[in-house]
């Protein structure tokens, strides 16, 4: 998105899509021991479902996820797990039993597809007495380790990284802080001088790039329905500042405000002729419908609250980096990422029409290798039901 691409048709828009199904993605979590969690892989494709009874995971399935985006981005253990209170973390399966030093923690993970190939990485966290990273591994699955980390000298605040090269495990020079995790860290600490240096980088930039490339959503109405100021507009995940994004989408992505005009018509009632920003003499911007010709608009504040939700979720699946509030690779062109958003509850007060139409947005944008979805939904709820009969969506029942 951008002035220089304003011009382009939907079939230039089209290719670029295809293009970025090269990119590497999450492929599957590996939830080791995570809240409520043992030993579950959860797959992860294109359009992913994860169901089940309440306390069976869910939630905890894209927290995790979330959590490794946000590690992959460079952010420190204690803005990502703070959440703690008492010296316990909600992180920490309750049944994990400390170690003889009193030490308790979890242990999360993912594959990931690309260009390199399927790799493997888990990362285990301290939470207890203190948040601190323990160990990490990078690896091949059946090919071999590339990198582990692990804390020697519990007196000490650093890692010792190991890498394979010319068949050998070689521990690399500096140490690494205990506090973040070393993937992001190592084109600071590894020359890439020989070949071995060279493949451990381009999989540790997999790895991160595809960590990085996740945006979760979870629009909140009632902030929705407030006139925000005119500003970057970039979607945040509440999607509070729906209306200044629409003003952006309509000047700059008339191919996506389209395809978002299209949606509406689908799943708000009655009709719906045009979408547009008004702006008002202090600065502020609200969203309004056109119904007919006659040029009468309804507020979207007027919208209930599914139309509301809705109509945010349709506008993150059918956009990108470029219009989201998310930690975008600038070292990496758009094309080598593929967005994978995070919709927990994503069913939660539409109907079946609306869900089913989110769905096959999310189908169809997948497809395309511009947007991967991985939401979460009640069993029995419109999201379950949708799901289970909808060709190309992955479901996933934590409660089997």
């Amino acid at each position: 998105m951008g002035a220089p691409q304003r011009s382009r048709d939907t079939a230039g828009f089209d290719g670029r899509l295809r293009q970025a199904a090269r990119a590497p993605v999450v492929s599957a979590l590996r939830l080791s021991a995570f809240r409520s969690l043992y030993a579950r892989t959860v797959p992860v494709g294109a359009v992913t479902v994860v169901t089940g009874p309440s306390g069976s995971g869910k939630s905890s399935v894209l927290a995790a996820c979330e959590a490794l985006a946000r590690l992959g981005g460079g952010e420190a253990l204690e803005d990502v797990f703070a959440d703690r209170a008492g010296g316990h973390s909600p992180y920490v399966p309750q049944r994990a039993r400390p170690d003889p030093q009193g030490r308790r923690g979890f242990r999360l993970g993912c594959v990931v597809d690309g260009p390199e190939g399927t790799l493997s990485f888990d990362v285990a966290v301290q939470a207890v007495p203190e948040l601190r990273v323990v160990g990490e591994r990078l690896e091949r699955p059946g090919g071999g380790t590339l990198l582990t980390t692990a804390l020697r000298d519990p007196s000490r605040r650093v890692l010792e990284a190991t890498c394979q090269a010319g068949g050998a495990a070689r521990v690399l020079r500096s140490p690494f802080p205990d506090d973040r995790l070393t993937l992001p860290l190592l084109p600071l600490r590894v020359a890439g001088i020989t070949e071995e240096e060279r493949l451990l980088l381009d999989a540790a930039e997999q790895v991160v790039v595809a960590l990085r490339s996740v945006f979760a959503c979870d629009p909140d109405p009632g902030l929705m329905r407030r006139p925000v100021a005119v500003r970057d507009g970039l979607l945040r995940g509440d999607c509070a500042n729906l209306a200044d994004v629409l003003r952006r989408t309509r000047a700059e992505c008339s191919t996506r405000h389209a395809a978002l005009l299209a949606a509406l018509r689908e799943g708000c009632a009655g009709p719906v002729l045009q979408l547009r920003a008004q702006e008002s003499a202090g600065g502020l911007v609200r969203g309004l419908l056109e119904r007919d010709a006659t040029g009468a608009a309804t507020p979207l504040e007027w919208l209930g609250d599914g139309e509301l939700r809705f109509a945010a979720l349709a506008l993150v699946l059918l956009t990108g980096p470029g219009v989201l509030s998310v930690d975008t690779v600038h070292e990496v062109p758009a094309a080598r990422q593929t967005l994978t958003v995070l919709a927990d509850g994503l069913d939660r007060g539409l109907d079946g029409r609306q869900t089913a139409q989110l769905l096959t947005l999310a189908r169809r944008m997948g497809e395309r290798g511009h947007v991967r979805l991985l939401a979460t939904g009640s069993a029995g709820g419109p999201l379950a039901r949708e799901a289970s009969r909808a060709a190309g969506v992955r479901l996933v029942d934590l409660g089997a």
